[in-house]
């Protein structure tokens, strides 16, 4: 499982031109990739770094703050480009796999009180989001 996040001071994720997913204050956007053999440890790991990483003013982490996330699932963080100019997604699991780990990742975060946003799965999703710093990190699992 990877991901990356980013320190933003507001989210918002829309499909077809409708916003279903948004955070308007400091916050974290995740963006949340899943690979074949991922599994609960990956999940554990991942939704772990994401609420406690101290990213935000203050060295404080989104648990510390009280602060929003925005997880969006992204299959091409899985994307391989070491031959030719076409991305291979062969390292992406299928959405049989990875909608639920993406939606573990949201319960686990939700379980520890944090406020979650979320993209739609699997559809055309359009970001838009003012990046913090920037602070952008990127956490394998």
């Amino acid at each position: 499982m990877r991901a990356v996040i980013q320190r933003v001071n507001r989210a918002a994720v829309s499909v077809d031109g409708q916003v279903v997913g948004a955070i308007d204050r400091p916050g974290l956007l995740a963006l949340v990739g899943v690979t074949h053999d991922d599994g609960a440890a990956q999940v554990a790991l991942i939704a772990r770094k994401i609420a406690d990483l101290r990213l935000l003013e203050g060295e404080l982490s989104v648990t510390d703050a009280a602060a929003p996330v925005l997880v969006v699932s992204q299959f091409t963080l899985y994307a391989d480009t070491r031959k030719g100019r076409r991305p291979s997604w062969n390292q992406a699991a299928g959405a049989d796999v990875a909608e639920p780990l993406v939606q573990a990742v949201v319960e686990d975060l939700r379980s520890r009180g944090l406020e979650v946003a979320t993209g739609q799965f699997g559809a055309h999703m359009v970001i838009d989001m003012q990046a913090d710093g920037p602070v952008t990190i990127e956490l394998e699992a």
